[in-house]
């Protein structure tokens, strides 16, 4: 999944950042209004963690604007604002949800997780293939209860993959969406983790989940 910071304390939005990269996040920054306008039109983003206190644009501009263009989103407010009516206002222009600071990171993970699969888990955070699991939560897959490792980036495939189920996915879907915007698209690096991730899955399902489409891109049934 891919995520926009959009923090003007270099240090805040560097340490968060790296921590959600470490959790296999795509992420990219912005560190005043206008950049984070111009990243948003631009990019195809899953999340934008959003704080309100910015140089050029303020984040209730950075909603009104996104509102405007119909720019499709899902936005977590950061913010040291805690007061009611802040966060009204920003739920009204179309936040998700509002995180005060200052916060400890593992719940902003929890809240990003959540957010992300919001319109597709119900009661867990599990999903399944077959008979492999994967806990969202805690990045971990098992099968009868052993863990199969992958590498964070084969999970964060296989996230989007269970989170698209029966829906051909492009290369380029892949790369808005699993990778940041560093992502050199002329590099065979996509493949490559591709055909790790399916042989890792035949390996333990003894089939391969995930079809390829010829010209149009991979479907996981």
């Amino acid at each position: 999944m891919r995520i926009l910071i959009v923090e003007d304390e270099t240090e805040l939005r560097e340490d968060v950042a790296k921590g959600l990269r470490l959790k296999g996040l795509s992420v990219d920054t912005a560190s005043d209004g206008e950049e984070a306008i111009d990243k948003l039109v631009a990019g195809s983003y899953d999340l934008t963690v959003l704080d309100l206190n910015l140089p050029k644009k303020d984040g209730f501009e950075i909603l009104q604007i996104m509102a405007d263009e119909n720019i499709a989103t899902k936005i977590l407010i950061l913010s040291a604002n805690g007061e009611i009516e802040s966060k009204l206002r920003g739920f009204n222009l179309g936040a998700s949800d509002y995180l005060v600071k200052p916060f400890h990171f593992d719940e902003l993970e929890a809240r990003i997780r959540l957010l992300l699969h919001r319109e597709f888990i119900q009661k867990s955070s599990n999903l399944t293939v077959g008979k492999l699991t994967f806990d969202t939560m805690k990045r971990v897959v098992y099968m009868d209860d052993k863990e199969i490792p992958f590498t964070t980036k084969e999970l964060s495939l296989l996230e989007y993959f269970l989170l698209n189920k029966q829906r051909v996915i492009s290369q380029q879907e892949l790369v808005e969406h699993v990778w940041d915007e560093n992502v050199d698209v002329f590099s065979n690096s996509i493949r490559v983790h591709m055909s790790a991730l399916r042989k890792k899955l035949k390996l333990a399902l003894s089939y391969d989940p995930i079809t390829t489409k010829i010209g149009e891109g991979y479907i996981l049934k």
